[in-house]
C-alpha cells in the first residue's frame, strides 16, 4: 500500500483561504471561468426539467411508464454527451496550457 502525497501549500490554500474582498458574484463569475461546464449544466438541468414537465403534461395517449423510459434514455444520452465534450475541452485546454510553458 502506498502513502499518500500530502497536499501542497497552494492546494490547501485554494480551498482553506477565503477571498477578503471578493463578493458572492465575483466569486461565482470566478468559478464559472475556471469551469464553464458547471453553470452549463445546471441551466440544461433546469431546462430539462421544463421540458418534461410540459411534455408529460401533453404526452398524449403515451403511457406514463413508457414516456419515463423514453425520458431516463434521453437523459442518459444526454450525460454521457456532457461527459464526452467536458473530456475534450480538457484535454485541448491542458494541451494549449502546456504549449505555453
Amino acid at each position: 500500500m502506498s502513502a499518500r502525497k500530502a497536499p501542497s501549500a497552494a492546494e490547501v490554500a485554494e480551498f482553506t483561504s477565503p477571498a477578503v474582498n471578493e463578493s458572492e458574484t465575483d466569486k461565482l463569475l470566478r468559478k464559472s471561468r475556471d469551469q464553464p461546464f458547471v453553470p452549463l449544466g445546471i441551466l440544461g438541468t433546469i431546462g430539462a426539467l421544463a421540458y418534461g414537465a410540459y411534455a408529460y403534461k401533453n404526452r398524449g395517449p403515451m403511457s406514463t411508464s413508457r414516456y419515463l423510459m423514453r425520458l431516463r434514455v434521453i437523459a442518459q444520452s444526454m450525460v454521457v454527451g456532457a461527459i464526452m465534450v467536458g473530456v475534450g475541452y480538457t484535454a485541448i485546454k491542458e494541451k494549449q496550457e502546456s504549449k505555453h510553458n
